[in-house]
């Protein structure tokens, strides 16, 4: 009885079940932490069987969220806490509950993730600044990835040349005993085998002379 003649604000939510701020996402992705005082007084027609302040509190929260969640962006509803109010208070949450709701006040309204981000004037350059941070470590750490793979490719690259020239050097190391075999089996003779000498040492000289007449590097 009293409670019908003398409203009661209700916290939303309930700070002594471990909530202290309801988390709602708007539109654009920016999370808030909202805090909400809703006043009610006792309905007498449905004073028996209507539901409980847990139910009031669990409504408006739901459609707190809701509303916060169908606004364009974040900053709608910190410049404009009140029409949340408004968009709650006449969605008929007191409906089959024991209370009747007079108002619905939003007592704090913050940008969650964002240090001391609870003046209007600020968050939008505290948001640039968390932006701005996070997408310096990201392009960092694409940069460094890249680093680490050009560095893999590299030793890759080497690898494959010491690879090759072992290949050739084994290669190399087979040519005298392949002559020697061809020399005993009748498949090469002596002059050829000379001019294939005399093609090696043409062929070497024409390299000396190519190496010598390059410009020196600086």
């Amino acid at each position: 009885m009293r409670t019908s003649v003398n409203p009661k604000v209700i916290d939303c939510p309930d700070p002594s079940k471990g909530a202290n701020m309801l988390d709602a996402v708007a539109k654009d992705g920016i999370r808030l932490l909202v805090k909400a005082r809703v006043t009610v007084r006792a309905n007498l027609a449905r004073l028996v069987g209507g539901a409980t302040e847990d139910t009031i509190i669990a409504r408006v929260g739901q459609g707190i969220v809701s509303a916060i969640g169908s606004s364009q962006s974040y900053k709608d509803v910190l410049e404009n806490p009140d029409e949340i109010s408004k968009k709650v208070l006449i969605s008929g949450l007191d409906s089959q509950t024991a209370f009747e709701i007079v108002s619905i006040d939003i007592a704090d309204v913050s940008v969650a993730g964002v240090s001391g981000a609870r003046e209007v004037a600020n968050v939008g350059a505290l948001l640039e600044t968390e932006r701005a941070e996070a997408d310096k470590k990201l392009r960092q750490a694409e940069a460094e990835g890249r680093r680490a793979t050009a560095v893999a490719a590299e030793q890759e690259m080497r690898a494959r040349i010491q690879e090759m020239q072992a290949k050739v050097v084994e290669a190399q190391a087979e040519i005298p005993m392949a002559i020697a075999t061809a020399m005993r089996e009748g498949k090469l003779g002596v002059m050829d085998y000379l001019r294939m000498q005399n093609i090696m040492a043409d062929t070497s000289m024409r390299e000396s002379l190519a190496e010598g007449e390059k410009p020196p590097q600086a």
